[in-house]
């Protein structure tokens, strides 16, 4: 670390590039938290230049600096922090005009900034070309920085201008009102000084209580009334974006009105029609690669763990261990988590696949063509972006339910994402359509997936006609640019998340195998060599009445499914205790136990065990996030509830219509 530690803010638009510049200029070293109070992420990273040690804040993006929402809410206390030292602000350049709103409101914070013209590559593609010497002067002649996040460039530049200008200390006023909103604001700042001596943004506050923000009235109360007795916040913003298009004017210049790229390709992938056939098409070529490739790679890792396993074998017969010790290590934890092991390389594919797409600009267009199909079940296409982040982790995905207005709205998507097949399902998927589909088995996968997008809007559709009023939000959502993926991007979100997937292995997993490991071994009588009298099977055989309909009729189904509640691969780590125990030998395929316990599991058995992993109560952290999210017990656990009786409803059909099919 320097001798000295500049605090800055990264504040930008959604889809500015903003993270992507932020993992330029810290690469790895990054910090991850939650904001205090709030549960959106906070990340924070860190670097040298000269003599100064730079602490970079990536806050959420943001349009404006009101607080409509916990973003918005969250970057304004964030930059509004005293420690902050400056503020370092992402500005789209191929979207000047609605980046420079944001820019417009930052300046009145007074605060050191410095711009980061990113994405100046589709300024180029375009034809088009920005004055960056006419451009500074109209803002007050702060440092404006083109980068390319993406290609590395311009970064020793920018973090130059931070230091230099953190020296220099505050900017100056760039832009004024109108006179008549301009003797308002003064006459403001005079009651706020009088009132709040110390408080640093007088203009920035005076100009929110002409707007009317509740927010800052209740922090620092003043009596607006007697300068205005109305709000003035679409004069404001209409004069804002004024002066906003005479920069604009003399500064942006179109060489080229061609249509670029992007809006070639929207025309089929946001077509009503053709959007949602393209959609699908894009996921079932995912998951042929993530099994071909990944199953491939998976056979790999699985004859390593045979190796490992029989070498831990003689390792502890050296050693003279006790059998009940050995049976632990290798039957319990090994077994366990070495299963799990084995899938990394499907779930690294799924992670990458996911990545790119997000990245690319994608995704954002998968949420507009949903948007007419989400508005018939009574939500708009905004809340599907939690679900599109439910194929990769339940838990973040409720957390963005918080982007909707409506509290009702927030709860219906609440109920339906965890229906969403989460990356922690995969493996299931992968061991039993590879054990049952063979060469159907991403097929198969695929077809989950989708079964669970279509129970997702199917259940969307009862409660909205439950409700008795039903208001559609509009959905306001940018369509960024196609770009080329970044690479250092996508790098670190998929190492990311497969830290996170072996963390839970060498953690949740762990413990979990043991723990089945324990409850099958031992009974009312004490340790037992037969897995059958084990508190286990009492548990299990207690509720197989229950799950026979669904094609599930051996106990040792049933314990997995309870010990998934705890991550739903444990599911796949349980079922190779399990069955591990019941094989003759210890090293034969999980299918040779499979057999010897339930000779009759066939295909339709395993379609209808997979549905219910889909369907069934959310891992226990979605659980706690619900909670959270929700703040009400009760909510939570109706949710718990209705999950698992729809589980039981849909696998109980498919087995029972797929039984009948048969016998025909």
């Amino acid at each position: 670390m320097k001798d000295q530690c500049i605090k800055v803010a990264v504040v930008g638009n959604p889809n500015c590039g903003k993270t992507t510049l932020f993992n330029a200029l810290t690469g790895s070293n990054l910090k991850v938290a939650n904001w205090p109070g709030v549960t959106v992420e906070k990340i924070e990273g860190f670097v040298s230049y000269d003599e100064f040690s730079i602490n970079l804040i990536d806050t959420p993006g943001i349009y404006s600096l009101a607080s409509y929402t916990i973003e918005e809410k969250v970057t304004r206390n964030c930059i509004m922090d005293q420690e902050i030292d400056v503020i370092l602000n992402v500005v789209d350049a191929s979207s000047l005009e609605r980046n420079l709103y944001l820019t417009m409101q930052l300046l009145e914070l007074k605060k050191p900034m410095v711009i980061a013209l990113n994405m100046m590559d589709i300024v180029k593609e375009r034809g088009w070309e920005i004055d960056l010497h006419r451009l500074p002067e109209m803002l007050g002649n702060i440092p404006i920085v083109p980068v390319s996040a993406a290609k590395k460039k311009g970064i020793n530049i920018l973090l130059h201008a931070i230091v230099h200008h953190y020296e220099e200390g505050p900017i100056s006023e760039v832009f004024h009102y109108s006179e008549e909103i301009e003797d308002k604001i003064e006459k403001l700042e005079v009651m706020m000084g009088a009132r709040y001596p110390k408080h640093e943004f007088k203009r920035w506050h005076a100009v929110k209580l002409l707007e009317g923000d509740e927010s800052v009235l209740k922090d620092h109360p003043i009596e607006v009334e007697t300068i205005a007795n109305k709000s003035h916040e679409k004069q404001i913003i209409q004069e804002k974006y004024h002066y906003i298009e005479s920069i604009i004017d003399e500064v942006l210049f179109y060489k080229d009105k061609k249509a670029h790229v992007t809006e070639k390709i929207d025309q089929y992938l946001t077509h009503p029609v053709l959007g949602l056939f393209f959609f699908f098409m894009i996921m079932m070529v995912v998951f042929f690669f993530t099994f071909t490739i990944g199953d491939f790679l998976k056979g790999l890792l699985e004859d390593i763990l045979i190796t490992v396993s029989g070498m831990s074998v003689q390792f502890l017969q050296a050693l003279h261990v006790a059998d009940w010790l050995q049976s632990m290590l290798i039957d319990g934890a090994l077994a366990g988590v070495g299963g799990i092991l084995t899938f990394i390389p499907n779930i690294a594919i799924l992670f990458l696949a996911l990545a790119l797409l997000e990245d690319s600009g994608y995704m954002s267009r998968v949420a507009y063509v949903m948007d007419g199909v989400m508005g018939k079940v009574g939500l708009s296409g905004k809340a599907f972006l939690p679900m599109i982040l439910g194929f990769g982790c339940t838990v973040p995905a409720i957390m963005a339910t918080r982007a909707l207005e409506s509290e009702e709205d927030r709860k219906r998507t609440m109920i339906i994402t965890p229906f969403m097949s989460c990356s922690a399902r995969l493996p299931i998927y992968v061991l039993f359509s590879g054990m049952f589909f063979e060469k159907n088995a991403y097929l198969v996968s695929f077809s989950l997936y989708l079964l669970g997008l279509l129970i997702a809007i199917f259940t969307a559709s009862i409660l909205s006609k439950l409700k008795k009023e039903s208001k559609k939000e509009v959905l306001l959502i940018e369509l960024p640019e196609y770009k080329r993926p970044n690479l250092r991007t996508i790098r670190i979100y998929v190492t990311t998340k497969l830290k996170d997937y072996l963390t839970r292995a060498g953690t949740v997993i762990f413990i979990a195998s043991l723990i089945i490991w324990l409850l099958l071994n031992f009974g009312p009588s004490g340790m037992t060599a037969d897995p059958s009298n084990s508190f286990g099977a009492i548990l299990g055989k207690l509720l197989v009445p229950v799950t026979r309909p669904a094609g599930l009729d051996s106990w040792q189904f049933v314990v997995a499914l309870i010990s998934g509640i705890s991550a739903k691969e444990v599911v796949v780590s349980s079922l190779n205790v399990l069955f591990s125990s019941t094989a003759a030998n210890g090293n034969q395929s999980l299918l040779t136990g499979i057999r010897l316990v339930s000779p009759t599991f066939s295909a339709l058995n395993a379609y209808a065990f997979m549905t219910f992993c889909l369907l069934y109560t959310p891992c226990a952290a979605t659980i706690a996030t619900i909670k959270k999210e929700s703040n009400s017990w009760k909510f939570t656990i109706k949710v718990i509830l209705f999950q698992l009786w729809v589980a039981w409803l849909v696998s109980t059909v498919i087995y029972q219509i797929g039984s009948i099919m048969i016998a025909l």
